[in-house]
């Protein structure tokens, strides 16, 4: 999609399609919408007084031609009440709006920011919204459906003197978006076209382009480094497990300086072990990497904005599958860390790789951890498909976290991780195992169990299940992986160790 910033008047921009917004029960007598109505001739005000410009959050009014103006089309679409309006609603007006056009054989969008809403982050927004939208994932369809995709857009409503502000925005927001599209991909990819070995050749492909620097650890670096917990889970497979090792240092580093590290669950296919999973849905099991998809998506977009600290990134990536040589129920493994683990349950398996990738991290100098995983489905029984569950060490980090999600606009929420908790992973017969003994809390102790190998170390975990997989198409997004989680990471990364 070719991007740009369009400073003439609304009612002069030549385009296919002119994209702005109502509020509910908004008259269209202030503003650019009454520049526009004025234009077309005060076809807006007919409008809203037939009741057919509500505002109501999504709902479109779709005109041809207008009377008036240089746009082809003049699609306002509803913004809800205003006084919820910010980045996140714009984010998703621009993408339903280009969601909208694009089925109609749309190829041209100019979306109209209004006034007393141009801002940096509201330009990075909408340029989000849009590229996200345009991504379908058809790769593989030989009969591709009709729409395509939007092949130029452009921010309308700023003027020459704030350009320059729309211009970062813009920028900003195409490199963040198209990382989590890149997130998306790998996360959409069947298990068969990508194993951990090519996960490991893309995301070493990515990060040289990039200009960061990669490492992957395979089967024989990682039992050289006695990783015994990601190894067991990797055992059932004939596909070998990868450890891969992304790193962003920025020029003039100071060697004192934190180092935030994160860290991404990537299991490309998971049928549960032993403990197996019932068939129906398994296929969508390939986003069981989405957290490793998330954390190599977001060290793309930190290559390009150049924070000002370093950041490794360390995936652990395996299948998990029921063979012959597989780990079962009631075994015994030995982590990197040295700690031992009673094995109850196989399908509890994204904890096991982490806990290995999260003493490489410490051992390779992060001072922070994140790591994102889709861990558990009893977090989707808390939170629902709403909300990411967030669980910290330390609450000045969380903080950090939930805030860079809020400007970011993805939802996320702070969940428990008492020390009471810790009673529940105990073992009778090794240092911990791996899903609580209670009933209830699943998302804790999946998340206490992470923690015991986080020492000192502040930490978050991300379970993501909820919100990694999309089943429906929505109004602003297409189904499939969502990537989500980029673009906190993304927004941490750039303003951690300020």
């Amino acid at each position: 999609m070719e991007l740009t910033v369009d400073t003439r008047p609304a009612p002069k921009i030549a385009i296919e399609a002119l994209v702005t917004y109502a509020f509910e029960n908004e008259k269209p007598d202030t503003g650019v919408l009454a520049q526009l109505d004025q234009a077309a001739g005060g076809a807006l005000s007919k409008l809203a007084a037939a009741g057919e410009l509500t505002g109501k959050m999504l709902e479109t009014t779709l005109l041809y031609y207008p009377q008036g103006l240089a746009a082809q089309r003049l699609l306002i679409i509803g913004a809800g009440k205003k006084e919820k309006l910010g980045t996140a609603e714009l984010r998703r007006l621009a993408a339903a709006a280009v969601r909208s056009l694009k089925s109609r054989q749309v190829r041209q969008v100019a979306f109209l920011v209004r006034e007393g809403e141009r801002s940096e982050s509201a330009a990075q927004a909408v340029v989000e919204g849009m590229i996200l939208a345009n991504f379908d994932y058809d790769k593989y369809k030989t009969d591709k459906k009709p729409g395509g995709e939007i092949t130029f857009a452009s921010l309308a409503g700023w003027d020459e003197s704030s350009r320059a502000e729309a211009d970062r925005g813009l920028a900003r927001g195409r490199i963040v978006a198209e990382s989590q599209n890149f997130a998306r991909d790998l996360g959409n990819e069947p298990s068969n076209l990508l194993t951990p070995r090519m996960l490991a050749d893309r995301a070493a492909a990515m990060a040289r382009e990039a200009g960061l620097s990669v490492d992957v650890l395979d089967e024989k670096r990682i039992a050289e480094l006695k990783m015994g917990a990601l190894l067991s889970v990797a055992q059932g497979s004939a596909e070998p497990p990868r450890m891969i090792v992304i790193t962003y240092t920025p020029e003039n580093l100071n060697p004192n300086a934190p180092v935030l590290g994160l860290v991404g669950k990537a299991i490309t296919f998971d049928t549960g072990g032993i403990s197996i999973k019932p068939s129906n849905d398994m296929e969508k099991m390939k986003y069981d990497m989405c957290g490793g998809a998330a954390v190599i998506g977001a060290m793309r977009a930190i290559a390009a904005l150049k924070p000002s600290c370093k950041i490794t990134a360390v995936v652990p990536s395996s299948e998990n599958m029921p063979g012959g040589r597989a780990q079962k129920p009631g075994d015994i493994q030995i982590a990197m860390s040295g700690k031992s683990i009673e094995v109850i349950n196989t399908d509890a398996e994204g904890r096991l790789v982490l806990a290995d990738a999260i003493t490489y991290a410490k051992k390779l100098g992060c001072t922070h951890l994140v790591d994102a995983a889709t861990l558990t489905g009893a977090v989707v029984v808390a939170l629902a498909n709403v909300n990411v569950g967030v669980f910290g060490s330390d609450q000045t980090f969380t903080d950090q976290l939930l805030a860079s999600s809020k400007a970011a606009g993805e939802k996320m929420w702070p969940l428990p991780i008492d020390d009471d908790y810790r009673e529940m992973i105990k073992s009778g017969i090794a240092d911990i195992q791996n899903v609580g003994s209670g009933k209830g809390g699943g998302a804790i102790t999946g998340a206490m169990f992470i923690k015991e190998f986080t020492g000192d170390t502040p930490w978050i975990h991300l379970d993501i299940a909820g919100l990694a997989w999309q089943d429906d198409v929505k109004p602003w997004n297409a189904k499939g992986a969502t990537g989500v989680a980029v673009r906190t990471m993304v927004d941490l990364a750039m303003k951690f160790g300020k």
